[in-house]
């Protein structure tokens, strides 16, 4: 079955009720080195595989989005892209990455299978339509200043470019300066537009615009996002992870350890198997 029709078929099967397994998009915030993200990546394809969750390899090949100009934004696109390449023609797992301009869509439709438009900039028009035309699925993150309601414009972007394989996935909303807060009524109506719905579970949790520069995070609620995600009925999961956060080069103060994603998993399985 073809990759997008996977990831829809939860919600095809049971008349836009949740039914079969969640889907997962996980690994490393940024590609830091070949060990990192091939050791992540084996990792997280074999729980998969055991737990019969299909599964998409997440990393980014570069960071535009950063708080401080010394912040690491990567090892190069073309070495980083081509790590990522690695991974998926030895492990055979789908990819995806972030874009952040129009030029960068044909290059990473190279090696991805689903083209990630990050919250910032869901609403480029431009850049929806660079990566609608590689043809591959295109990954909307909603913005933390919108709400679910008008991410159903930004999918429409994407429809009349001619690419209806678009999933949407929520990441919270801004709440003042420093803290984000997810909406779950934001699942079910996004779902409601006919498209796969994500639940960020990690950036939901960050805590940006930090006076010391540097993004922090409350991974300690991982779990409690990642239940209720379930619990509405989300499609999938999105989460970063890393085998040691504490020297993670990107996100660290919100991901969740490579170690813990199991004893996570296995709580989830049983929620959605309830539903």
């Amino acid at each position: 079955m073809e990759l997008f029709d996977r990831l829809s078929s939860p919600k095809k099967d049971c008349n836009g009720s949740p039914c079969g397994p969640f889907f997962l998009m996980a690994g490393p915030c940024v590609v830091e080195n070949e060990y990192i993200t091939l050791k992540t990546a084996e990792y997280l394809k074999s729980l998969t595989d055991k737990l019969g969750l299909p599964f998409i390899f997440k990393s980014s090949y570069r960071k535009a989005n950063r708080s401080r100009l010394d912040s690491f934004r990567g090892i190069g696109d073309e070495k980083a892209l081509g790590i990522l390449a690695k991974v998926k023609n030895e492990l055979q797992v789908p990819i995806v990455t972030d874009i952040h301009e129009t030029h960068e869509a044909v290059m990473a439709a190279e090696v991805a299978d689903v083209l990630q438009i990050p919250a910032f900039l869901c609403r480029q028009t431009d850049l929806l339509v660079a990566a609608s035309n590689t043809g591959k699925i295109v990954n909307i993150k909603k913005g933390q200043f919108l709400s679910a309601g008008a991410m159903q414009f930004a999918a429409q972007k994407c429809i009349d470019s001619g690419n209806h394989r678009v999933m949407l996935t929520d990441r919270g909303n801004s709440f003042g300066y420093t803290d984000l807060i997810v909406d779950f009524r934001g699942i079910p109506q996004m779902r409601s537009f006919g498209f796969p719905v994500v639940m960020d579970i990690t950036h939901s949790l960050q805590q940006p615009n930090q006076t010391s520069g540097v993004t922090g995070g409350l991974p300690q609620m991982i779990e409690t996002i990642a239940k209720a995600a379930i619990a509405v009925g989300v499609d999938g999961l999105f989460l970063e992870t890393h085998p040691n956060t504490q020297e993670a080069l990107s996100d660290g103060a919100n991901m969740i350890p490579l170690d813990q994603v199991e004893s996570l998993l296995l709580k989830l399985i049983p929620i959605r198997k309830a539903l």
